[in-house]
This record gives structure tokens, C-alpha cells and sequence, in this order.
């Protein structure tokens, strides 16, 4: 538990780090785009390629990956609902801050440490259908609902091949399910950019960090919260209850379902150009909400 707790204050201590030197001048507001950049097109895709090096998908559990994508696409749903009266732009923001899960960055080593490889692979096969939601799908949804667009299959499919992170992730799933190995050479290079990813994830949230401390931005982040968590309990409470998963398989979804909101968040809320100080308020605020989360889980389950 300590080893957890250390990794998960490790990356609050990252937060405050980026905070602070924004704070100072070290970075200037301009800075969070480039950042947001590195992380979007470069260090993420090549955390996706390390991810899939030496794993194989087993199609007999993708059934489990059905669950990250539609947990996203709730959470989708219930944000567009919530928000119908206060405005598109807030209405976009709240479908792209409220969707996607931080899994690799921030649960998967609570579920390494105390869940066995079911809770890995279980943690795996759910990333891959948050995957969609979170390296492009809520961007897309939110980018269409703030341009006053309809839905339609081929407006979504056509936003997400615009991401670097979402189109690395698409050939990665084919590789690996017509069992075509990734060069070693291209996992080593991955690898090394892999390295940086957490860190610079972390920091441009704190970069990106601000509060006005107006009532306005306090009743934002307090709703994109409370939706996010009264979901992830309701969706806790049925995978552990209703489905017919091995013990150790419904503990590790009960876990994912309490992840924080996906780190990439900010740098695609910076895309939208939407407001990124809020973003990073709330995803910093949602990664401590999840920390008391799950330890209190975790306690309760074993």
C-alpha cells in the first residue's frame, strides 16, 4: 500500500511542481499548448506502442472492453443531459472532462499490486474500449456538439482520424489480432519517449492549473465531479453485483471504474479551445478524489 501511495503523491507532487514554476515564470501560458502537443502526439502514442509490446488480446474477454467503452459513452450522455441548459460551450466541455479514464498512468499499478494478472488483463481489455473514448471519442463528440452539428457515424470517424493517439492505438488492435509482432527496434525507440509520458502529463496539468475562484468555476468543477462519481459508484455497484465475472475480475472493475479522468483531457480541451485552467482544475482535483477512492475500496474488497 505504501508503494501506492508514494506513486500516486508522486504525481500530485509533479502537479504542484508544474503549478509552481507556471507560478513563477517559468512557463508562460503559451507553454501548456506546446505541451499539451508533446503529449497528445508523441509521448501518449508511444506509451500506446509499449503498452501492446509482448501482451496479445484475447478475444473470448473482449466483452470486458464493451464495458470500458460504454462506461465513456455514459458518462457522455449524462454530461450533454446535465448541461443541455447552460450552453454549448459548456456543454463540450463537460462531454470532454467528465468521459475517458487515466488507466495506465495511474490504476493499473494499484490493480498490479494488489489484484494478480486477472486484474491485469481484465485492466487491459477495459483500457482498450476506454481507449476510444479517451484518445479521441469525447474530443469528436464535444467538438460536434460546440460547432451545433448532428451526430453522425462519419463526422466521428473522420475527428478521430485526426488523432495521432487513436490512430497508433486502431493499427496496434489489428496488429496484435492478426498476431503481427511489433518490431523490437520501434518498442525500444517507444519506449524510451514512453519514459516521459506520466511526467509530462503531470506537468502540463499543473501548467495548465488555474482558479479564479469565482462561484461560477467552483459550481463547474463541483457538478463535472458529482457526475463523474455518482456514475463511477453506479457502475461499480453493478459490475460487482450484477455480472458473471470471477471474483478477482469484478474487484479490478470496480477499481477502473474509480479512475481518474483521462490526463490527455486538458491538452484536447486546448484543442477545443476551451478552458483550460478549468480542465486542469478539475482533472488535478479528480486524481486526489480517486486516491481516497480506491484506497477505501481496496480496503473494503480484501
Amino acid at each position: 500500500m505504501q508503494e501506492i501511495l508514494v506513486r500516486a503523491g508522486c504525481f500530485v507532487a509533479i502537479i504542484i511542481l508544474g503549478y509552481a514554476l507556471q507560478r513563477i515564470g517559468f512557463f508562460k501560458a503559451e507553454d501548456f499548448s506546446l505541451l499539451s502537443k508533446i503529449v497528445v502526439k508523441i509521448t501518449l502514442p508511444a506509451a500506446i506502442v509499449t503498452s501492446f509490446a509482448g501482451k496479445q488480446i484475447d478475444p473470448s474477454m473482449l466483452s470486458l472492453a464493451l464495458i470500458g467503452l460504454g462506461g465513456g459513452i455514459a458518462y457522455m450522455m449524462i454530461a450533454y443531459l446535465v448541461n443541455i441548459k447552460s450552453g454549448k460551450e459548456k456543454q463540450s466541455f463537460a462531454i470532454l472532462n467528465t468521459a475517458g479514464y487515466n488507466i495506465g498512468n495511474f490504476t493499473l499499478p494499484f490493480v498490479q499490486s494488489f489484484l494478480g494478472p486477472m486484474g491485469v488483463i481484465t485492466t487491459s481489455l477495459f483500457d482498450t474500449g476506454n481507449a476510444c473514448i479517451c484518445l479521441g471519442g469525447s474530443y469528436s463528440i464535444a467538438a460536434i456538439v460546440k460547432e451545433g452539428g448532428r451526430f453522425s457515424p462519419k463526422r466521428i470517424v473522420k475527428s478521430l482520424s485526426k488523432s495521432v493517439a487513436f490512430d497508433c492505438y486502431v493499427i496496434l488492435v489489428v496488429m496484435n489480432l492478426l498476431h503481427i509482432p511489433i518490431p523490437g527496434p520501434v518498442v525500444d525507440f517507444a519506449q524510451i519517449i514512453a519514459n516521459g509520458n506520466a511526467f509530462v502529463a503531470m506537468l502540463m496539468i499543473g501548467v495548465g492549473f488555474k482558479l479564479s475562484g469565482d462561484k461560477s468555476q467552483t459550481k463547474d468543477i463541483i457538478r463535472i465531479l458529482g457526475v463523474r462519481y455518482g456514475v463511477a459508484a453506479l457502475i461499480a455497484g453493478g459490475c460487482y453485483f450484477l455480472l458473471p465475472f470471477q471474483l478477482e475480475v469484478r474487484q479490478a472493475l470496480v477499481i477502473l471504474a474509480f479512475s481518474p479522468i483521462a490526463s490527455a483531457a486538458p491538452a484536447f480541451t486546448e484543442e477545443l479551445k476551451s478552458d483550460v485552467g478549468l480542465s486542469s482544475a478539475v482533472n488535478s482535483i479528480s486524481i486526489i478524489c480517486s486516491i481516497v477512492c480506491i484506497v477505501i475500496l481496496l480496503l473494503i474488497m480484501l
